[in-house]
């Protein structure tokens, strides 16, 4: 299944293997660029993501948990992360966040999904910078290198960090998004 996203002005357009176009507008009023919030885990990062849900609800965000519901030392994060990375792609409206131990698997699984853009942030700076440079819309966080304070500070920036909308950007997520409808490299220059 092709994907096809663009960046235009402050908003992303993606048009569905349908035909259907959808438009949506970044940041409000408030500076939260969204209102709901997606998010799925592992065992790693169940006790993190409870943590995260209570405060981005307190925060006055809707938090929409795909699981797991409790803890399981052997569940396994695809399910889960697969499951909040979809409902992102389904849901323009909404950014979503995945956490494991590291991350980096949780992200590799969200970056599966058609018309998701997930990225690891270890920091506040590649935190806003996956929004402000990448126009990403998952963020993926490693439970087991933060903790709970600093990975919601992380979360929030994610969440608060509009896209920059830079012609430099654009260019580059349209150059991707190009890559993966026909798997052809973009020309160098």
């Amino acid at each position: 299944m092709a994907r096809r996203a663009t960046v235009l002005g402050a908003s992303v357009r993606a048009v569905s293997e349908a035909g259907n176009e959808t438009v949506t507008e970044a940041g409000n009023e408030t500076g939260v660029a969204v209102r709901r919030v997606h998010v799925g885990c592992d065992h790693a990062g169940f006790e993190l993501k409870e943590f995260l849900k209570r405060q981005l609800t307190d925060d006055g965000l809707t938090v929409v948990d795909h699981g797991p519901a409790s803890y399981d030392a052997q569940d396994d994060y695809p399910p889960f992360c697969l499951a909040a990375a979809q409902a992102v792609a389904a849901d323009a409206a909404s950014l979503g966040v995945v956490i494991g131990g590291s991350g980096n698997g949780e992200q590799m699984a969200a970056n599966k999904v058609d018309g998701v853009r997930a990225a690891l942030a270890w920091s506040v700076e590649t935190a806003g910078l996956a929004r402000e440079h990448n126009n990403a819309n998952v963020v993926s966080i490693g439970a087991r290198m933060h903790t709970p304070d600093a990975a919601l500070e992380l979360v929030r920036t994610f969440l608060r960090t509009p896209f920059s909308n830079d012609a430099r950007h654009v260019r580059r997520i349209n150059q991707l998004a190009e890559f993966e409808t026909t798997g052809i490299i973009p020309s160098v220059g």
